[in-house]
């Protein structure tokens, strides 16, 4: 083999960090990367579900961005060279937008183009929370909604919000987004890359009282410091503190928790909010317009309903068993609110001809290696990021996780697919042939430029495009 063709299925971190890990890994033989994305723009979970006030986090989109344009990103205009991204002096990586597995390329294309295929898809769907009256109307999963905010464009443009107060289950960093997307002022806002029409939706939010549950106390939560202490920098909210989620004695948080500088650090800034609800209660600092309620200790047993839609959430108290769990205490309680967002997690989607999980909501796999039914190895197929471990761990997580995969994909060389079409160029003709109007590089970088060029007319960073079809007409030059 003097050349290996590969396939990545999946332009979010996931899938750019296995070709950039592949492109610098040590080889005796040049590569070329084709990676594949359903929708006209890259960058995935980092562009459609991190919240638009993260501009420190969306820097990583700069890191991703290098990858694909590392050197000379080729000529439109040479079928040869379409969607090319970066170039090297041993490998390439193109990219192809708006092209969807299993419609637009199916798994006998890539056997028929490439020695190996990696998928990267991620995972968007709610985990699911199966009590009593989850489904009720306005109980919404928190993957729907931060999509939605995020200007996802096959999401609808619009969002009922229309609670004064709303729930929302939780306690990790996709919570605090919602809970902090769900809080904040609009206008606040307009600083970031909102779309317009999300903007428009939150001005008219007539939100009062958001309550936030964990099942757990307080220093057992899944936040990051940074996400913890900017909900508590959102103008005009008060964090409003149960007393008694901090009175439990409980041997593990002495003996275990507290030894993790992270939990330290939460631990002082939800102090300072002790001491800050303190100064209103006394009157010397006047109550803000809305209120954020923490509630520790409190698993959500069933969501009250009238007339179908969501009215209240009946909560039981918990309490440490000493060893990092909990134990039912039998105390029940029931908060009124109008609408709840269950953030629980993530769960990834099945794919057309590949084995998956449908209890974790991955793809089975060793090390990055796909497992049929039977337990063997899928020739040819493997896996990394969210699809191949779950949705946990941070985006920079998924750095080692490619590595793990690339290594496995480069042990298995002599076992791989032979194409008996390996040509560069059979990847765009074959999407033409198909009429698919697939998006190169250079159509991202007009995307891009068209999207700044938005926010500039309206004195702001950027504007988000939503709208697929404009997506994809602006990249094409159209």
């Amino acid at each position: 083999m003097s050349k290996m063709r590969l396939a990545i299925v999946g332009a979010g971190p996931a899938g750019i960090y296995a070709a950039d890990m592949m492109i610098k890994a040590e080889r005796d033989f040049d590569v070329e990367i084709d990676l594949f994305d359903q929708l006209p723009a890259p960058y995935g979970l980092v562009r459609y579900g991190v919240s638009p006030d993260h501009p420190r986090i969306k820097g990583i989109i700069k890191a991703l961005r290098e990858v694909l344009d590392r050197t000379d990103r080729g000529n439109d205009s040479d079928a040869s060279a379409e969607g090319a991204g970066s170039q090297g002096p041993h490998g390439s990586v193109h990219y192809y937008g708006n092209v969807r597995y299993g419609e637009h390329i199916t798994l006998e294309d890539l056997k028929r183009h490439y020695h190996a295929v990696i998928f990267s898809t991620g995972a968007i769907r709610d985990a699911q929370l199966s009590i009593p009256g989850i489904d009720a109307e306005a109980s919404y999963g928190a993957a729907d909604f931060v999509s939605w905010f995020d200007g996802h464009p096959d999401v609808p443009r619009e969002w009922p919000l229309e609670a004064k107060q709303v729930a929302v289950i939780g306690n990790g960093n996709v919570a605090l987004d919602v809970s902090r997307m769900l809080i904040k002022h609009a206008e606040d806002l307009l600083p970031t890359e909102i779309p317009d029409n999300v903007h428009r939706v939150l001005d008219q939010n007539p939100i009062e009282e958001l309550h936030l549950f964990g099942r757990r106390g307080p220093q057992y939560v899944k936040f990051t410091p940074l996400e913890l202490r900017e909900l508590g920098e959102v103008r005009d909210v008060d964090m409003v503190i149960d007393e008694r989620d901090f009175d439990l004695d409980d041997p593990y948080v002495t003996e275990t928790l507290m030894s993790n500088k992270q939990i330290i650090v939460i631990s002082r800034i939800m102090n300072q909010w002790r001491e800050a609800q303190k100064l209103r209660e006394s009157g010397e600092v006047a109550p803000a317009s809305r209120r954020l309620h923490l509630h520790f200790w409190s698993k959500p047993v069933e969501v009250v309903t009238e007339n179908g839609r969501v009215a209240g959430i009946k909560i039981e108290r918990t309490a440490p068993d000493g060893q990092g769990g909990i134990i039912d205490t039998g105390e029940f309680e029931v908060i009124p609110v109008q609408s709840l967002y269950r953030a629980i997690g993530y769960f990834g989607s099945p794919l057309e001809e590949i084995p998956f999980d449908d209890v974790r909501g991955v793809i089975p796999n060793e090390q990055g290696r796909v497992q049929s039914a039977d337990g063997s190895q899928m020739q040819g197929v493997y896996a990394t990021g969210w699809i191949k471990r779950g949705p946990v761990g941070l985006i920079g997580h998924t750095k080692s996780d490619a590595m793990e995969t690339i290594e496995c994909l480069l042990e298995d060389r002599s076992k791989l697919w032979q194409p008996s079409e390996p040509e560069s160029a059979a990847i765009p003709e074959l999407l033409r042939s198909r009429n698919v109007p697939f998006t190169t590089v250079e159509g991202w970088h007009r995307l891009d430029e068209h999207e700044l060029s938005l926010g500039e007319a309206a004195g702001r960073e950027r504007i988000k495009v939503v709208s697929r079809e404009e997506m994809t007409k602006v990249s094409l030059g159209e």
